[in-house]
């Protein structure tokens, strides 16, 4: 009688464990599937988004580029860059801190994909010496995926330009160098230690550099008309590994 209620709590805690390995793996699939279908979400609005601000980009005209239209939406835009080569072509925002648009767009609305962002510690019209720009990591280049790209030196050396819209004008960027540094790198992250005179930096990014323009580097470290602007995104080789590209703000 022992053996025969022994054997049947058995198939009674089997079939209650086969049952529990079942609902888990439903539910890992249901929620794989979500996961899937959130992350697709995601991306395709920020496609949508960018599809959207290209109509708002500003108009270059015999005045400089036209930002009334942008400004309409958000008052805080306060540039909009590109870099040539590359999905990078969006307007910059600058809140009152860094937190201000890290997970919100332009229209002031929840976004994981945020906005491109100018550091809350530079002049909203890029006359700091050193400008620090950041932007969400995204897979194909969206935002500013398309950073690591210029980790590569095929496509270092052959992608070398952008432009800066700026109320006050149109300015050519000149890409100086790439790097991978830690999220708490002062060279790179404290825009106050800079903000009067990057010679310094220059010095710094010539011995982190992944990727430099020697002769670029150089003319920036001779002549007097030195503005930088610098692109951060998160890397992945290694904990709060940033990847950062440095330009040089050309006057025109």
């Amino acid at each position: 009688m022992e053996y025969r209620f022994g054997q049947a709590f058995l198939r009674f805690a089997n079939g209650l464990l086969s049952l529990a390995v079942g609902l888990a793996l439903v539910l890992g699939g249901l929620y794989a599937g979500y996961a899937l279908w959130d992350n697709s979400r995601i991306y395709s609005a920020a496609d949508d988004l960018q599809d959207e601000l290209q109509a708002l980009k500003p108009v270059i005209t015999p005045t400089g580029p036209d930002f009334s239209q942008i400004w309409a939406v958000n008052p805080e835009v306060c540039a909009w860059v590109t870099l040539d080569g590359t999905r990078i072509d969006h307007p910059v925002l600058q809140g009152s801190n860094n937190l201000s648009y890290l997970n919100t767009d332009l229209y002031g609305e929840f976004s994981l994909a945020g906005s491109i962002y100018l550091d809350a510690g530079n002049e909203r019209d890029f006359s700091d010496r050193y400008n620090l720009l950041y932007g969400h990591h995204m897979e194909n280049g969206r935002m500013f995926g398309d950073l690591e790209r210029y980790e590569e030196a095929a496509f270092f050396d052959a992608n070398t330009t952008g432009t800066l819209l700026l109320p006050t004008g149109v300015y050519a960027l000149e890409i100086v160098a790439c790097l991978q540094v830690e999220a708490g790198d002062g060279d790179i992250f404290d825009v106050n230690r800079w903000k009067a005179d990057a010679g310094g930096l220059l010095t710094a990014c010539g011995q982190k550099s992944l990727q430099v323009h020697q002769e670029t580097l150089q003319q920036l470290q001779e002549t007097g008309d030195r503005r930088l602007l610098a692109f951060s995104t998160c890397a992945e080789e290694f904990t709060d590994a940033r990847t950062v590209v440095l330009a040089w703000i050309k006057t025109e």
